[in-house]
């Protein structure tokens, strides 16, 4: 975690402005494959399923597996990017991903799937912070990597909804399987321009991984997916279904004690423990199931039920797309603070979701589906907006790297341990549906949309316990600015691992500015503004994740 000043940052600051921007190019290449893969593979999945053969038991594996491996890895990549050379860790990840993805394009069955979509997570994981850790180190001067950053922020935020129609159009044309294909195409571009453009070889001053801590981060939430998913075959009181509950518990408890005692944690404890952070990090979490289970319900809702082709469905969540980059860009812009915006965000989506609890088999989309996909939207970005805000709000300067991270770890693992959840709640409530009814078309599309709308229920009343726990917790708008003052007036020292660290020393809404592009693009390095405040090129300075 500590700042480091590497040896590459000078040759990179010199470099020529047209290979900055190529730079730039080839790490948003990068980014866009990312942010793709989160929203492609939903669109392609009831084909996948259909082709593979998997039962609905197991398909929200080929969503979670991504999800649980990125998410529970994505501090390790970080701290990979710090320790061997960032271009070759950046060109290794782009090429495992690949491979990967081509696993998954040619699986002939549901475990070699599954399999190949873990890999990606792992990659990925591997690549995200690497990608924006070389524009830290490319673009020194402030003006130019306000527009670096923009640029790469446009990218991730629209890269969604691409992802929506690319999906559709590669399902619809081609084959689901070119929804993995595809990810070759970004590689390859993204490695010729990475030999052809980025500088920088090891830094000077490796930190040490945890090894512990990153077994134990990705051991506790597969024993709690795992649970959950198990629970639709064996049931609640099964001795593994209570046994993966309990044991990834545990795991977590020891997490914990051991990033306590470790002397090089991969997650030091005093980021989580303060009121405020820890209640961003609730809110992301909460907000991580809501979006995960609304695109893999709705995707076989509109796809399976309503019989639109993957094309169709992916246009058709675009407002939802829409509506949460409308909402996310004005939300800053409105004189409350991060309490009053996150509850209210919270009330919205649990109103959205509720609107989803009364679709039918005879429902339309404009009436039924399109006011709740708005709402929504509207409500997911004002918590993501908001919830980066808290997330980094007085954290030290040199965990301000997993401060923001962890906004991105806590939606991807909330996601998919909601996603298993959900699915197990969805399923069940289908399967006692169809108890005493006839087992038909018109029956199976009924039992099927009426377990959707459970689960969205379950999602409404989750959402309501979120807006209450960031009422609790969050801080006011004047609370925030009084962190952010008292961050400006005391230095960042080192202290034991349970003991919390002074607050950083650039102001939270200085922080916050700079850090929102980061933690939503993909949660590496953030930028503090005392290395790009001034007008003159400073040394870089990196605080990793």
């Amino acid at each position: 975690m500590a700042s480091l000043t590497t040896p590459s940052a000078t040759l990179e600051r010199t470099a020529p402005a047209e290979r900055r921007w190529l730079v730039l190019v080839v790490a948003a290449v990068a980014q866009l494959m990312l942010v793709l893969d989160g929203t492609i593979v939903n669109i392609a999945l009831p084909s996948a399923q259909q082709a593979l053969g998997f039962s609905n038991n197991d398909r929200q594996w080929v969503v979670t597996a991504y999800a649980l491996s990125f998410g529970s890895l994505l501090l390790v990549g970080g701290r990979l990017r710090d320790i061997f050379s960032r271009t070759w860790v950046f060109i290794t990840s782009l090429i495992g991903f690949a491979i990967a993805s081509a696993i998954g394009g040619a699986a002939g069955s549901f475990a070699v799937l599954v399999t190949a979509r873990a890999l990606q997570g792992a990659f990925g994981a591997v690549l995200a912070p690497s990608a924006l850790g070389t524009l830290v180190s490319t673009f020194t001067d402030p003006r130019e990597r306000g527009r670096a950053f923009g640029v790469f922020g446009s990218v991730a935020a629209g890269g969604s909804a691409v992802g929506l129609i690319l999906g559709g159009a590669l399902t619809e044309y081609l084959s689901w399987r070119w929804c993995l294909y595809v990810n070759l195409v970004f590689a390859a571009i993204a490695v010729a321009g990475a030999l052809a453009y980025f500088r920088g070889g090891r830094p000077a001053s490796r930190p040490r991984m945890d090894w512990i801590g990153a077994a134990l981060a990705c051991a506790w939430p597969f024993a709690i997916v795992f649970g959950f998913s198990y629970a639709l075959t064996a049931g609640w009181t099964d001795a593994l279904t209570l046994g993966s509950l309990v044991g990834g518990v545990v795991l977590l408890a020891g997490f914990v004690v051991a990033e306590r005692r470790v002397r090089h944690p991969l997650l030091p404890l005093r980021v989580i423990v303060d009121r405020a952070r820890g209640g961003a990090y609730v809110a992301v979490g909460i907000s991580g199931i809501a979006i995960f289970g609304t695109f893999l319900f709705l995707s076989f809702y509109l796809q399976v039920v309503k019989g639109n082709s993957p094309l169709t469905t992916g246009l058709l969540f675009l407002p939802m797309t829409g509506s949460i980059l409308i909402s996310s860009n004005l939300s800053s812009s409105i004189g409350l603070g991060p309490r009053a915006l996150i509850a209210a965000g919270m009330l919205l989506c649990a109103g959205g979701m509720a609107l989803l609890t009364q679709v039918t088999v005879t429902s339309s989309y404009v009436s039924g589906v399109l006011p709740a996909l708005l709402i929504l939207g509207l409500g997911l970005g004002q918590i993501f907006a908001q919830a980066i805000n808290s997330a980094t709000a007085g954290v030290a300067r040199e965990d301000s790297g997993v401060a923001s991270a962890l906004v991105n770890t806590m939606q991807q693992v909330g996601g998919s341990i909601g996603t298993s959840a959900l699915s197990t709640i969805a399923l069940s409530a289908t399967a006692t549906y169809l108890i005493g009814h006839d087992t038909g078309p018109q029956a199976q599309a009924i039992a099927a949309t009426y377990g959707y709308a459970t689960a969205f229920a379950v999602s409404a009343g989750l959402l309501v316990l979120g807006c209450i726990l960031a009422i609790v917790l969050l801080p006011s708008r004047r609370r925030l600015a009084d962190i952010g003052e008292a961050g400006g007036e005391t230095p960042a020292a080192p202290g034991p691992p349970s003991e919390l660290a002074p607050p950083a020393t650039a102001s939270a809404q200085q922080q916050v500015s700079e850090a929102i592009p980061v933690a939503l693009c993909s949660c590496s390095p953030v930028i503090t503004s005392a290395s790009i405040g001034s007008g003159h090129a400073a040394k870089p300075r990196f605080t990793s994740a």
